[in-house]
Formats: structure tokens, sequence, C-alpha cells
């Protein structure tokens, strides 16, 4: 039976260092623990990235690629509800993959331009989805909402999708250990349907009845 070839150090550098950032938070990890944890040395580390600022930037990039093909919203399509729901469900899941960037975003964009410029274009991406799909169940006669009203809605959404991760982190009770610090571990569904709160009062009909079970069965 083949076995699968190994990864290659910078590849294991990527992984160690999103898992460890994920669980500790990214302030708390430095190159020298991800050297550690590989138990490869600091200078094999630095022939593949100059710092630990290199290694988010890679880190981001994969997530800004695994969140495109969700955020092309093809403006004519026939939409409902069900297609907005979907949407909120990937993209938790996804965000839950890079979770650090979300729960230390403050942090690393104050430091890190080009991941700040990144992000700051990612949301306008985001938020453009939403309006595509918001302008759409508009079409289709489930959503009465003005102009406006689905503009804001759109930007309403992504700013609690860009900040749930945080708002979960600092409702629940501090963790007693490191090791018990990734308490904020994303249900998507959960999470789809608190967004999905936000665009409710604009629904009808079945619509509006879909997020009403939904509501029975995350809360």
């Amino acid at each position: 039976m083949p076995t699968k070839p190994p990864r290659r150090t910078r590849q294991r550098i990527l992984d160690t260092a999103l898992a460890l950032f994920n669980r500790d938070g990214e302030p708390n990890v430095t190159t020298a623990h991800i050297a550690d944890e590989m138990n490869i040395s600091p200078g094999n580390l630095y022939y593949h990235f100059r710092n630990k600022d290199d290694i988010i930037g890679e880190l981001y990039a994969a997530h800004e690629a695994s969140l495109a093909p969700l955020l092309d919203v093809p403006p004519e399509r026939s939409v409902s509800v069900e297609d907005l729901w979907l949407l909120l469900h990937l993209l938790f899941e996804r965000m839950g993959a890079y979770r650090f960037l979300y729960r230390d975003l403050d942090e690393i964009t104050s430091r890190n331009r080009r991941v700040a410029l990144a992000f700051a274009a990612l949301v306008r991406r985001g938020e453009s989805a939403v309006r595509t799909l918001a302008d759409g169940l508009a079409r289709e006669g489930v959503l009465e909402a003005t102009s406006r009203e689905r503009a804001a809605l759109a930007r309403n959404v992504v700013l609690v999708c860009t900040y749930w991760m945080s708002f979960q982190r600092v409702s629940q009770v501090a963790p007693a250990s490191v090791a018990q610090r990734d308490t904020a571990r994303i249900d998507p569904g959960q999470a789809a349907y608190q967004v999905l709160a936000l665009v409710a009062p604009f629904l009808v009909g079945d619509a509006r009845a879909l997020v009403e079970r939904l509501g029975e069965d995350y809360l």
C-alpha cells in the first residue's frame, strides 16, 4: 500500500502555527514556540519564514482563498433564504478553521499592514455578496426592505460575522488554564442563525417561518 509523501517543512510550519494560534491565541505564540513544537531549530524555521508576520500572512492568504468561492455570488441568480443560510453556515465553518484571525483581529491588523489591507478588502467583498443576496431576495418578494435598509443589513451581517468569535469568547467564563483557552470553537449552525436573526424582521411568508424553525433548533 503506497504511503503518503511526508509534508514539507514549510507546510508543517504553517500547520503547526495555525494549531498553536488557534489554541493559545496568536499574541501568546512566538516563532520559538512553533520551532519547539516541531522539534526543529529556530534557524530552520527562519529559513522558510523571516518572522511570525510572514507566517500569519501566508495563513491569511490561504483563508481568503477558501472564502473566495463563497463570496462569488452572481447578481442575477434566483436566490432563496436557504442560499443565505448555506452561505453563512459554510462561511462560519471556514472562519472556524482560522479562528485566531478573528479572535486576535485588532492585534494582528494593528501591526501587519498587508493583512490589514487585505482583510479590509475581504470585508467589502463580503458586504457586496450579502447585499447581492438581499437584493435577490427582494426581487423574489420574500424580503421587504428599501435599498438603504438592504445596504445597512449587509453591513450589519458582515459586522456580526467578523466579530462573532470575539463576542463568543468574552461572553464565556474565563478558562482555567492555557490548555483550555481554545473554548471559542464555533458552532456554524448557531452562528448562522444568530446572523439570520438580523434578516428575519424583513422576511415574509415561508422564508420568515424557516428562520423561526431554525431558532427552535438553536436557541
